[in-house]
């Protein structure tokens, strides 16, 4: 009988269709970017639904392995671009829009301690 294995997953880096393609024009196109994360995240979630550990080890490998702190980092970037572009600092929606993103890597950051 075979053994299932108690690993989740290795994955040490995940090849983009820009690195295929040899890169895009104009520097990373999120066009690219945000579905190679997408896919590496269904890879993540496939292999906890085919593993044999239980879910204080997938928690754990998910907080060593930082994902809450990437997604923070694509919120907390998000955040600081909005409010880069604005032209008045001040402008009640943009601000808005702004404090939602940095929210949400809060929330992101509250639920993996929550975990």
């Amino acid at each position: 009988m075979q053994q299932q294995s108690q690993a989740l997953a290795r994955i040490s880096r995940v090849e983009t269709s820009a690195e295929r393609t040899g890169g895009t024009t104009g520097g990373e196109d999120l066009t690219v970017l945000a579905p190679a994360a997408a896919a590496a995240l269904n890879l993540l979630a496939d292999a906890v639904r085919r593993g044999g550990a239980d879910h204080d080890d997938i928690v754990q490998a998910l907080k060593a392995a930082g994902v809450h702190e990437a997604f923070v980092g694509v919120f907390d970037a998000t955040s600081e671009r909005v409010m880069d572009a604005v032209a008045d600092p001040y402008d009640f929606d943009e601000r808005l829009h702004a404090d939602n993103l940095s929210g949400a890597a809060s929330d992101v950051r509250r639920a993996f301690d929550w975990l």
